[in-house]
């Protein structure tokens, strides 16, 4: 278990209707998640299934992912918008003096960066 401790996590907050407690999640590892009833014991059980996983990549020959990688996102997603959305997008990149991408970027952080606040 020594070698998950290394590996970021994310805690978040269960809702009633998910059953209460925390959850733990790794994103170097896109199905590992565990829960628990304290924050403790969420991060616990976390460390647990995840070294369970580190074990069972291991004895299958599969590489195990550099902690911070991310594992298995690439960074690239495709996303078709309507042809109006796509044009105020541009039109506004253009103003901005930016690409479309960066513009993207920025307003996917702000919501995200809103959101979890």
């Amino acid at each position: 278990m020594k070698n998950s401790c290394k590996f970021p996590f994310e805690l978040r907050t269960l809702t009633e209707d998910e059953g209460g407690g925390f959850m733990v999640s790794f994103p170097d590892f896109n199905e590992c998640i565990a829960d628990g009833d304290t924050v403790e014991e969420a991060i616990a059980e976390g460390q647990q299934a995840l070294a369970a996983v580190i074990a069972a990549l291991g004895e299958k020959g599969f590489p195990v992912p550099k902690p911070g990688s991310y594992g298995a996102f690439s960074g690239k997603f495709v996303q078709r918008l309507p042809k109006s959305l796509h044009a105020r997008l541009q039109s506004r990149a253009r103003l901005e003096g930016v690409s479309i991408n960066t513009l993207a970027i920025t307003y996917i952080t702000e919501g995200l960066t809103r959101k979890a606040s």
